[in-house]
């Protein structure tokens, strides 16, 4: 006997509450297999494939493309298990129990390995095929004495479309009703003016108020309004929160990069993996967080403590089509500039794809902003809360110096350092840009530290 098991969507980590369905990858009625990646989400942090925990026939899918859905909120059905013929079940048959869980029916419980599983709390309920007495001729005036329509949105939505359920032959496994079929019976049966509704009801689950990508934004004689959430909206929420919380300062200094410049012209030269130049900039980033580790911090205000961290955990600002994110770099004091190269160019190409994972875009202790690709010069960046610190570089570009004595045009660019003024004086954060700007200025600096 088929079981129909409901696959809500599962808890994402990270603190996330909702995603965005961006692409389904079934449809109703296909079959699909334990851990079948079923639909493409879009969460604050990163896009996500969620895998179905369960196998068996698709007969319902909530939420259209575009639709924002809560944890917890159903994302499809699965008859799982096989059906039972037509004939064993009577009009007068006592109701079904709940069918005994079986390994199978468990499913996998592998829903998002790496972002936290959750156990399976579908509600299970026997497909109850339709009895030969509940289908009448259609010459019998008798109203049919069962439905095979299981899911009560199902039902609802008839009723707010007018649909008559006796009379459709579903699409589902032993004819089961789904949403499809009601809505193509609503589409194809014209609805006298007298029926129509003068309004929409009350928005329904499976359609919720909230409009995705399709609509953006929603003019009004005001303007245009955007909705904030996705990517935009967990960025404007830290943000503000770091603004609230955080008592930052910032101070800058030029440095003439010509050397560091050179100094990677030749390290490229030599063979082997190539080297970026902000991976220099991340490997001179952790060369300072060694010589001034206070700044490798966060502050815990429920305790009145500042809190130093032991790892460096090297976030950098990458941009892209969904926005700004923030690629962590894991142990980067603990990386060659090779190294760092190589791992800030898999998460940048990952989150340019939108597959980062939510534990690649958290747990950063550190954050390096290159807003020198935009062209400008300078910036008072926000804080990454709760970092307590992070380094800006400007773009490198020819300029009249003093070398040597001696006026040159050379390849100059603009730090900034953004700090909390919880974790350290102005001293300590003068003193951390200053041994950057030298290593910029003097790569041989970082022969100490190697």
């Amino acid at each position: 006997m088929a079981v129909v098991r409901e696959f809500t969507l599962p808890d994402l980590g990270e603190g996330l509450t909702e995603a965005q369905v961006v692409r389904w990858m079934v449809n109703v009625g296909d079959v699909v297999a334990v851990d079948q990646p079923v639909v493409e989400v879009e969460t604050a942090k990163a896009m996500v494939e969620v895998p179905c925990p369960y196998g068996g026939v698709v007969t319902a899918r909530f939420g259209d493309e575009g639709t924002e859905l809560p944890v917890g909120a159903p994302l499809l059905t699965v008859a799982v298990g096989d059906a039972a013929p037509a004939g064993d079940a009577g009009a007068g048959d006592p109701p079904a129990r709940e069918a005994a869980p079986t390994a199978a029916d468990e499913g996998s419980g592998n829903v998002l390995v790496g972002y936290g599983t959750q156990a399976p709390a579908a509600r299970r309920r026997r497909v109850r095929p339709p009895s030969h007495e509940s289908a009448p001729p259609a010459a019998e005036s008798a109203p049919a004495t069962a439905v095979a329509v299981i899911s009560p949105l199902v039902r609802r939505l008839a009723r707010e479309r007018g649909v008559d359920l006796g009379r459709l032959r579903g699409s589902g496994p032993d004819g089961l009703i789904l949403r499809a079929d009601v809505e193509q019976a609503a589409h194809t049966a014209p609805t006298p003016p007298e029926a129509q509704p003068a309004a929409r009801p009350a928005a329904v689950r499976t359609e919720p108020a909230r409009t995705g990508r399709r609509d953006a934004g929603r003019r009004r004689p005001d303007g245009l309004r955007v909705p904030l959430r996705g990517v935009r909206g967990a960025v404007a929420e830290k943000l503000s929160r770091s603004r609230r919380e955080i008592p930052d300062a910032t101070c800058w200094v030029d440095a003439d990069a010509t050397e560091l410049m050179a100094a990677r012209k030749a390290m490229n030269a030599s063979g082997g993996a190539k080297v970026s130049l902000l991976a220099l900039l991340a490997r001179i980033c952790t060369a300072a967080l060694a010589k001034y580790p206070e700044l490798n911090a966060t502050v815990d205000m429920a305790a009145q403590e500042i809190v130093r961290l032991p790892d460096v955990h090297l976030g950098f600002a990458a941009q892209t089509d969904r926005g700004l994110v923030v690629p962590v770099v894991r142990d980067a004091g603990a990386r060659n500039a090779v190294e760092l190269s190589v791992e800030m160019a898999r998460l940048t190409d990952a989150a340019r794809a939108g597959k980062l994972s939510p534990a690649e875009l958290t747990g950063g202790t550190f954050t390096l902003n290159n807003y020198g690709v935009f062209g400008v010069d300078g910036s008072t960046p926000i804080l990454n809360h709760p970092e307590a610190a992070m380094l800006g570089v400007g773009r490198i570009a020819p300029k009249p110096w003093v070398h040597q004595g001696e006026l040159a045009v050379r390849q100059v660019v603009q730090l900034s350092f953004t700090f909390d003024h919880r974790v350290c004086d102005g001293g300590t954060a003068g003193g951390f840009l200053r041994y950057v700007a030298d290593c910029v200025e003097q790569p041989a600096v970082l022969l100490r530290t190697l």
